[in-house]
């Protein structure tokens, strides 16, 4: 069974930076695509970052030149390094990706997302 496990959120000032970790677990084969999404209280979930070996990364426009994804492979875990903290950053951030995973010669290839972590931008 694969898992994904968001950490290193927390409470920071504006201007801080904070780095979340997405880690996946489990029978992975490989992992295509991860993206790190968030979602503010009544608003819409929107996709942060994300980065696809061999494709690059991504980023929205309001985090370009702040954030920074990059990725583990061999640890099977994604970054997302966050500088310059705003409060309108303040959000649970989640995090999604593609594996393809199995046992036994079978294989499943499917989207998997976190649980997510909360990270608020106050003084």
């Amino acid at each position: 069974q694969v898992q994904l496990v968001e950490s290193g959120g927390g409470l920071v000032e504006p201007g801080g930076s904070l780095r979340l970790t997405c880690a996946a677990s489990g029978n992975i084969i490989s992992i295509r695509a991860v993206g790190w999404y968030r979602q503010a209280p009544g608003k819409e979930r929107e996709l942060v970052a994300s980065i696809e070996s061999g494709i690059g990364t991504n980023y929205a426009d309001s985090v370009k030149g702040r954030f920074t994804i990059s990725r583990d492979n061999s640890k099977n875990t994604v970054y997302l390094q966050m500088n310059s903290l705003k409060p309108e950053d303040t959000a649970v951030y989640l995090c999604s990706a593609d594996i393809t995973s199995g046992v036994y010669g079978t294989r499943t290839r499917k989207d998997y997302w976190g649980q997510g972590t909360q990270v608020t931008v106050s003084s």
